[in-house]
């Protein structure tokens, strides 16, 4: 790297957590000109800033080819391979079973900016644009993200998201949820799946913000992605690259974590 570096660059020792995921397969057609790191670390400079695609800065590599990348890695499930095997060095990193046995569930409705597919109306929230529907284990680590029009109920995006994770853990034993997700989700989650999906109730003598159990390890996740620019809306032209979106800011918050404490490991 010849330039002047960014705050959002990857260090060294993140990068070695990345790279083996990006890096070009052996037999894979011609050798790559570009550097594959400075096309991750443009897209963490999006993330992290929300600019847009063509407002890249010049010493980064060629937008399109930043977008080419971005685009290519989604859909051939790069990013969501990366964000799964990170979750799962980070939990054995911090002495946990790599697969959960416990889950928080919710979701967040996001203003939209700009045209795009798969966009609604959240009467509850007010909000006019998409949901991300979020499943985390009981570290903050995600497991599943599902985007939607914001008109989709809690617990039909949450059906989805936990079909979806039925795939990545065999583990899973039990779910919390707030009273969004209705009485029939449980009843399938029990039945099905023998999972047990606890709905976390406000307590009825509670007057302004409480912590709820559980639950606030889920809202502190959107905390988390909120922290990035790229996410203060939904910028994005399909739920799919929403959803990529978000699996790259989950990518950094685990490898920065992971990093360090690796680092606190072997020190």
């Amino acid at each position: 790297m010849t330039r002047l570096p960014y705050d959002s660059d990857l260090p060294d020792e993140e990068w070695t957590l990345i790279e083996p995921f990006v890096k070009q397969k052996p037999g894979s057609g011609r050798k790559r000109t570009v550097d594959t790191r400075e096309i991750v670390n443009a897209l963490c400079y999006m993330t992290r800033t929300g600019c847009q695609w063509r407002m890249l800065p010049h010493d980064f590599p060629a937008w399109q080819l930043v977008s080419y990348y971005y685009r290519q890695w989604l859909e051939d499930g790069t990013l969501e391979e990366m964000n799964d095997v990170l979750r799962e060095d980070l939990r054995i990193a911090l002495n946990k079973d790599a697969e959960p046995s416990v889950a928080i569930m919710d979701s967040q409705s996001v203003k939209t900016a700009g045209p795009g597919a798969g966009r609604g109306f959240d009467g509850a929230k007010l909000v006019k644009g998409r949901k991300r529907h979020c499943l985390v284990d009981t570290l903050g680590l995600l497991l599943v993200v599902m985007v939607t029009a914001a008109s989709l109920q809690e617990s039909e995006g949450g059906l989805g998201i936990l079909l979806d994770v039925q795939e990545k853990t065999g583990r899973l034993k039990k779910v919390y949820a707030d009273q969004g997700y209705k009485d029939w989700l449980v009843e399938w989650c029990g039945r099905w799946k023998q999972w047990v999906l606890e709905i976390v109730k406000k307590p009825a003598e509670q007057q302004g913000f409480v912590v709820h159990p559980k639950r606030w390890i889920v809202e502190r996740f959107f905390a988390w992605l909120n922290m990035y620019r790229r996410l203060s809306k939904d910028y994005e032209r399909t739920t799919t690259s929403s959803e990529g979106m978000i699996y790259l800011v989950s990518i950094q918050l685990m490898a920065r974590r992971l990093a360090r404490r690796r680092k606190e490991m072997y020190s």
